[in-house]
């Protein structure tokens, strides 16, 4: 077998292949690009959304003095809220750790506050563990109507200070409540059953 020198039109051609191949991926990364770009818009977007269901430092410095509020959600936005109202005399503050994380759990951490604020405003129920029970039974009722099976909810941890009579009161679904008293670290343990 002989080797042949390829000729001017072979080289030109396989250029031709080359510069076309490369002007391809080069649209493809673009396409990439543009999409992460979107996604990232969405979700910062989402996070905004999911920020505005979250009470404002002030609204919680207002009914708790010397507080603080550790919210450190693993992605843009979370599973993970907090939740706080002033009804009656009362103020309500609670910590949740809905399913999921990411967007899905943003999503249904969205589904839980709405639950809890309907349960203390349209419901009036200001006992905890009965707003537990309610805020659960909004919480399925409102994943019931999918057509496919949805299994999701929260764990929550929810107090209710009312300074008037100088009364604490808590319940806790899968989130147990710590506490210290006289330099000790005491535990109350929590319901073993989730909000959904």
């Amino acid at each position: 077998n002989y080797l042949t020198k390829p000729t001017n039109k072979t080289l030109l051609q396989q250029k031709e292949i080359i510069e076309s191949q490369k002007s391809e991926e080069k649209k493809k990364k673009h396409l990439v690009e543009e999409k992460q770009k979107e996604i990232i818009d969405s979700i910062s977007y989402a996070k905004r959304l999911q920020e505005a269901i979250l009470p404002p430092q002030e609204f919680i410095n207002k009914h708790v003095s010397n507080n603080f509020i550790l919210y450190k959600p693993k992605d843009l936005v979370a599973g993970d809220f907090y939740w706080a109202e002033y009804i009656s005399d009362l103020f309500f503050i609670a910590a949740a750790d809905s399913t999921g994380h990411g967007v899905p759990g943003a999503m249904v951490s969205v589904v839980c506050s709405n639950a809890l604020n309907r349960t203390v405003k349209e419901f009036g129920l200001t006992e905890t563990g009965k707003v537990l029970d309610k805020t659960r039974e909004l919480v399925v009722e409102t994943f019931e109507k999918s057509a496919s099976e949805v299994k999701d909810g929260m764990d929550i941890s929810l107090l209710c200070i009312d300074s008037k009579n100088k009364k604490i009161t808590w319940s806790g679904a899968n989130n147990a409540l710590w506490y210290i008293q006289n330099n000790e670290l005491l535990i109350i343990k929590p319901d073993k059953q989730p909000i959904g």
